[in-house]
């Protein structure tokens, strides 16, 4: 199973158009290939927790999909990945203008893939890592989540 970049681009482009939450929330992709998705997220006042700062549901919605949307580019066609479980660390609180994410496979599976995320922003030129998440996802059936 070898997509060509065509092909990933419009898997993974596919997988966002069919969530509405993440159209709710406003996240974009940004580039995919291989085994890895980027996403970004420009920052409104209803992204914020009562601090002012990034919810971490908001941190924690990017992140599991962008890892369900990389895994998604390694499985074969009439798969695909369904998240069991996550973990989320939030390293410092998240202040700025957009969000981005990159997630990598760490490693794929015919059952289950691992992958990690990485939620950070451009702050002063330079890349602030705010939240780390591993998501792990099992491999099912395209036909089961119809």
């Amino acid at each position: 199973m070898n997509r060509t970049q065509q092909e990933i681009e419009a898997l993974v482009r596919s997988g966002f158009d069919r969530a509405a939450f993440l159209s709710d929330l406003g996240v974009k992709l940004v580039a995919c290939g291989p085994g890895w998705v980027e996403t970004e997220l420009p920052i409104l006042h209803r992204h914020s927790q009562q601090n002012g700062f990034v919810h971490a549901g908001v941190q924690g919605t990017i992140a599991d999909h962008s890892a369900g949307a990389a895994a998604a580019t390694l499985l074969p066609e009439g798969y695909a990945p369904l998240t069991v479980e996550f973990k989320l660390n939030l390293l410092r609180p998240a202040l700025c203008k957009t969000l981005l994410c990159r997630a990598e496979v760490l490693k794929p599976g015919k059952q289950i893939s691992v992958v990690e995320a990485e939620v950070f922003a451009l702050q002063e030129g330079k890349k602030r890592l705010f939240s780390k998440a591993t998501v792990t996802l099992a491999v099912v059936s395209s036909d089961g989540l119809a």
